[in-house]
């Protein structure tokens, strides 16, 4: 199967050839590789001509490009005809050496499939439990695995707003579980959401679909409103035996405060993709739930060694959320 690998990076020269070294023992190899660069400086050309790396094609997008949406749209503007996958790897990723031969063969069993995300293992420890375990408060269970609930899931249970839906599924009131909530069980299991960072899908699905430009610069839920849309069109899966780590490089992130209020308006953004007209319950569900996540922020600022950048975020949030009374976010394509 051809199939074509992009990588949109910005100021991450040095864990973009970690990432492209990890690409070279992989068993089954792209037909081209697409980095799509939005940095300021040289830095990553030059280091990029240092090295040699098969099948690659290097663009310097102009400011105007410059953001993750963009730079994945221009990347798919310039795939070879002849490929039949799309797949997108965030800057700051290793890959196990059997990642593309795992993912590609989402395709082959599942033919109906529109997109396949990989599986991110070092972010979670997970252990197996028996059939009938009953999970404690701080627990979460899925599919004869557990894994430890964070303080706002613990609370959301406690106040009857815990996602009512599968990991990989937004729920009427969104704040769903991600798919960082399936475990490692070696199944390929069926998703509406996968994360834009670890992800594929099939070329035609470009056709009628791109990355919409209302997620600028950074991003954030990007990825989200884009597989929901798919997911509407057709099957999405996540295969947990396509392996590979997400070393999280902080450069190029946008500065708390502006995450906080991000979080908060694209969350209100994506919500609304998935539910255009939700019921009065939902309405309240969402903004409890927000409000909710905001005061944990603002809990943590009294608290722990981020004290200052927790206090930002939570600043962001609440921004973020009066926003929405005066402008709310307007659907883009």
């Amino acid at each position: 199967m051809n199939f074509s690998l992009i990588i949109c990076t910005y100021q991450r020269p040095l864990s973009l050839v970690r990432l492209l070294k990890s690409i070279c023992e992989q068993r089954c190899y792209p037909s081209e590789i697409l980095i799509i660069d939005g940095s300021f400086d040289e830095n990553t050309k030059q280091i990029l001509e240092l090295e040699f790396f098969e099948n690659l094609h290097y663009f310097k997008v102009s400011e105007q490009e410059r953001g993750l949406t963009k730079q994945r749209n221009f990347g798919i503007s310039k795939v070879a005809s002849t490929s039949e996958v799309i797949c997108f790897l965030d800057d700051d990723t290793l890959l196990e050496p059997t990642y593309f031969e795992e993912l590609l063969q989402t395709y082959s069993l599942y033919p109906e499939a529109l997109g396949a995300g990989g599986y991110i293992t070092n972010e979670v420890i997970w252990t197996k439990t028996d059939k009938d375990y009953v999970p404690k408060l701080n627990e979460f269970v899925f599919d004869n695995y557990k894994r430890k609930d964070g303080s706002r899931f613990v609370l959301r249970k406690k106040l009857g707003l815990d996602s009512d839906a599968p990991p990989g599924f937004s729920t009427s009131f969104s704040h769903g579980r991600s798919v960082g909530f399936l475990p490692p069980s070696g199944k390929i299991y069926e998703v509406e959401q996968v994360m834009g960072g670890v992800s594929s899908f099939r070329k035609k699905v470009f056709d009628s679909h791109r990355f919409s430009t209302y997620f600028e610069g950074y991003g954030l839920y990007e990825d989200a409103d884009f597989s929901i849309r798919v997911a509407k069109t057709g099957k999405l899966y996540l295969n947990t035996n396509a392996k590979l780590e997400h070393h999280h490089d902080f450069s190029g992130r946008p500065n708390s405060y502006l995450y906080g209020k991000m979080v908060v308006r694209n969350g209100w953004y994506v919500w609304r993709v998935k539910n255009p007209k939700p019921d009065f319950k939902s309405k309240i569900k969402w903004h409890c739930i927000t409000i909710l996540l905001t005061c944990i922020r603002f809990g943590n600022s009294s608290k722990g060694k981020d004290k200052k950048q927790a206090f930002q975020e939570a600043l962001g949030r609440t921004i973020g959320w009066w926003s929405l009374i005066f402008n709310k976010p307007k659907r883009t394509k």
